[in-house]
């Protein structure tokens, strides 16, 4: 007798087997796999525990786990993921947003005064499209150096009302659009290169290296912005990044150098410096 799998049953056989293959959040990727596959959220996968599959749905949900268990990333196996409490279309030409960049979001609508906003390495154009929502009157420019990434960022853009405040462009940000804008963000590539290989095998194997690679120590980015502050910030306008674990306070004197002014260093959520930044000064453009 062919043996019977009921929701809950099969949610419990998936958690353990992500669990044994490194993954520890097994019973709410199996929940949310099994959820995408019946079409049914989270309650109600709870409220049709005893319910028995049918072999085509077993067939269907086995194609899911075993690209999980392969430790493709959940957000790129469903299609979508959420920022800013706006849903999100992502796939592997983009990086998956993580929460900790709302923080970026958070001090960007503290210190923004003008309407023209510049996003650079907009991959799914998560920042851009929060800003935008919140920011009623801004006009922002979204940069990529990735046409598939900015393919993703415009469908984004469209599925949440903003596709006419926000403009994307095909562009290096060694080539930053000279605005002015009266703020700048960006969540740049940040990874020394030395370090790529020891991430997680989420991010290792299946997003982009382009979008992590900072460079030899994982400043390069940071230098080419603040490079770049001059020519593209009016006076008093900001630029705020978001940066990896220990790097806050060489990238806040690389701004220093570039003698923007009233540097800051903002925490995310978990302690850990996560958003550097500082404003051209108002009187006098910087040398």
């Amino acid at each position: 007798m062919a043996q019977i799998w009921t929701v809950l049953k099969i949610l419990q056989w998936t958690a353990d087997y992500f669990r044994d293959k490194g993954i520890d959040s097994g019973r709410r990727d199996a929940e949310l796999l099994l959820g995408a596959s019946l079409g049914m959220d989270r309650v109600g996968l709870y409220l049709n525990f005893d319910r028995p599959l049918e072999e085509s749905e077993l067939t269907a949900y086995r194609a899911l786990v075993v690209k999980r268990a392969r430790r493709e990333p959940l957000q790129y196996i469903l299609g979508e993921t959420e920022f800013w409490s706006l849903p999100l279309s992502v796939s592997p030409a983009v990086l998956i947003p993580r929460p900790d960049t709302e923080v970026l979001v958070e001090e960007a609508l503290r210190v923004a005064n003008g309407s023209r906003v510049l996003d650079v390495g907009t991959g799914s154009g998560a920042i851009a499209i929060a800003l935008a929502h919140e920011l009623a009157d801004a006009q922002v420019v979204a940069l990529d150096i990735c046409p598939q990434a900015l393919a993703v960022a415009a469908d984004n853009a469209r599925r949440n009302g903003v596709d006419d405040r926000v403009r994307f462009l095909e562009r290096d940000l060694a080539q930053l659009p000279e605005g002015p804008f009266d703020l700048i963000v960006s969540n740049p590539p940040y990874i020394p290169a030395a370090d790529l290989d020891g991430l997680m095998p989420e991010v290792r194997d299946f997003e982009p290296r382009q979008a992590l690679n900072g460079g030899q120590d994982g400043l390069d980015p940071y230098r080419l912005l603040a490079a770049q502050a001059d020519t593209c910030l009016v006076p008093g306008g900001w630029l705020l990044v978001e940066v990896g674990i220990d790097q806050a306070a060489a990238v806040r004197q690389l701004f220093d150098d570039a003698g923007l002014v009233d540097g800051f260093v903002r925490d995310d959520y978990g302690g850990v410096p996560r958003v550097v930044g500082a404003r051209r000064g108002a009187d006098h453009s910087i040398h």
